[in-house]
């Protein structure tokens, strides 16, 4: 089971001084080979929220989210850490990997299951950024990696080779490897996939955790619309590498956004309970 992760008082961002912006993109020019797939986007992911870019496949949401992560080239414009006004941002290019590490992390859709290792060395690896040389693992290592294991509910399989793993519980062992990582920033390109009904509420309500409970700033793809509407709070609505609507949820999940976006005809409304949205795709026949 899942578990919501415990407070802690040395986790980066979470201080009385933490600066309001955790990472920024400003005006991002992204290429595959020569072809431009987002158009000069800028996307901020502030301390205490979760903001997920949405979109149809092709869309450059989970490029973007790369590019924040810095695993895809910047053709234009830049990624920051740092402030809000700018004061005191710094160019995440100019950062060592190991500093960068250190503040961001990023739960990726193609990682392998490597085979011969364990869960616990699997997890393990988050703690790579505080490596020094060969030196063996800390105690401070050990314990972020018990409760990274804790939180994703894989501690009773510590000691299982990954290869046995099915690829619902690969993806909880690499979800663990990054909570382990222990940074102010955490970006998640489609956390629910492969997983059962199950897993994928619990996934988003530890990212809800992740952010209410530590303010962490989060950045989360998701291709479901009312997955992201109710973990997010801000929406990022993409259309052909630009982006088509920005803001809260309602404001951004409305049925004529929907349609220009996705091509397809739904009905938008809120549970009278929860507040929550739902979207209600219109087949043909419907009047």
């Amino acid at each position: 089971m899942l578990t919501s992760p415990s407070r802690r008082a040395d986790r980066p961002g979470t201080g009385p001084a933490a600066p309001a912006t955790a990472l920024h993109g400003h005006d991002l020019l992204l290429r595959y080979g020569g072809t431009p797939v987002v158009h000069g986007v800028s996307l901020t992911l502030e301390r205490g929220r979760a903001t997920a870019p949405v979109g149809p496949n092709g869309s450059g949401k989970s490029t973007l989210l790369r590019a924040l992560a810095r695993l895809h080239r910047v053709e234009g414009g830049r990624v920051a850490l740092g402030a809000a006004d700018g004061a005191a941002e710094r160019d995440a290019a100019l950062l060592s990997s190991r500093r960068f590490a250190r503040e961001v992390t990023l739960f990726s859709q193609s990682r392998p299951a490597p085979q011969g290792l364990t869960v616990r060395e699997v997890v393990a690896f988050g703690r790579h950024p505080y490596r020094r040389g060969f030196g063996g693992t800390t105690p401070e290592d050990r314990a972020a990696v018990d409760h990274a294991m804790d939180v994703t509910g894989v501690r009773e399989m510590a000691g299982r080779q990954v290869g046995e793993l099915s690829g619902g519980e690969m993806q909880r062992v690499w979800l663990a490897a990054c909570l382990a990582q222990d940074t102010g920033v955490v970006l998640l390109d489609e956390p629910t996939n492969h997983l059962d009904l199950r897993y994928q509420f619990e996934t988003l309500d530890l990212i809800r955790a992740l952010v209410d409970d530590h303010g962490i700033a989060v950045g989360v793809v998701l291709h479901d619309l009312d997955h992201a509407s109710r973990v997010a709070d801000s929406l990022v609505l993409m259309r052909a590498g630009r982006v088509h609507a920005a803001g809260a949820p309602a404001e951004v999940l409305t049925a004529e956004n929907i349609a220009e976006v996705y091509d397809i005809r739904v009905e938008v409304t809120a549970d009278p309970r929860t507040g929550r949205i739902r979207i209600d795709p219109l087949g043909r026949r419907s009047s």
